[in-house]
């Protein structure tokens, strides 16, 4: 090509970075901007769609109770520490991006939507103590908790429960997290409306909230082909592995 022929149209003014001093800023509904100036931060492995500056990643080791939990998990997600300087920015399947400040907080979050986070967030697989989920062979989580950014993913625009307010149930598939003093139960549906709404296979699982605080529920089940709730046991609820 030459010379400097104007490209006409608002498409690149109208889609420009967002000027902004926060370390995890949203640039649309489906792709997070990382200020790197803060320090480094944790990032689903694959989840980086562009950079300036000068931005590094490695893929991060852990210990080996983290490596045997997210084993006995059935499913885990890689992730990779991302350092350096300049704007990162990440998505996943142009997935829906929800970013949560902590403060010296917790939040117990399904692994699958778990994006990024800031190095100063501990983090670990926890199994949930919950009654029923011995029937289902254990339910992992990952805990988020101190103080610093979490990037989580949703299909779509999710609603935030106050379970203080009323007994509250979701599909298990559906919930993405929940803040630290909610509890958690387990109910599971193996027949009546419950099947018919899954095309007559698999069980429903419910999650019953009580206690204080919130939880997270995306408006999808993410279903899996055949009408089937995917993978009942240990990994329902996703690991986070490295």
């Amino acid at each position: 090509m030459t010379g400097t022929m104007p490209i006409h149209g608002s498409l690149l003014t109208d889609f420009k970075e967002k000027a902004t001093q926060d370390p995890f800023a949203l640039q649309n509904k489906k792709l997070l901007r990382i200020d790197m100036r803060y320090g480094e931060v944790t990032a689903r492995l694959g989840s980086m769609v562009a950079y300036q500056g000068d931005v590094r990643f490695a893929k991060k080791s852990v210990g080996m109770s983290r490596m045997f939990k997210s084993a006995v998990t059935g499913e885990g997600v890689s992730v990779m520490v991302c350092s350096g300087s300049g704007e990162l920015f990440l998505a996943d399947e142009a997935a829906e991006i929800q970013i949560i400040y902590l403060e010296n907080d917790a939040i117990s979050v399904n692994g699958r939507n778990v994006l990024a986070f800031s190095n100063s967030i501990q983090w670990d697989i926890h199994r949930i103590q919950a009654r029923g989920a011995a029937m289902t062979g254990g339910l992992y989580n990952v805990s988020l908790r101190g103080t610093g950014y979490v990037a989580v993913t949703t299909k779509g625009e999710p609603i935030a429960l106050d379970v203080a307010s009323s007994p509250t149930f979701a599909d298990a598939q559906a919930v993405v997290l929940w803040t630290a003093g909610v509890s958690m139960d387990i109910r599971i549906d193996t027949g009546g409306i419950g099947t018919m709404l899954r095309g007559g296979t698999g069980e429903m699982l419910q999650m019953a909230f009580g206690g204080q605080g919130y939880v997270l529920v995306q408006p999808s089940e993410s279903v899996q082909g055949g009408g089937q709730q995917g993978n009942q046991s240990g990994g329902m609820l996703g690991g986070l592995l490295s």
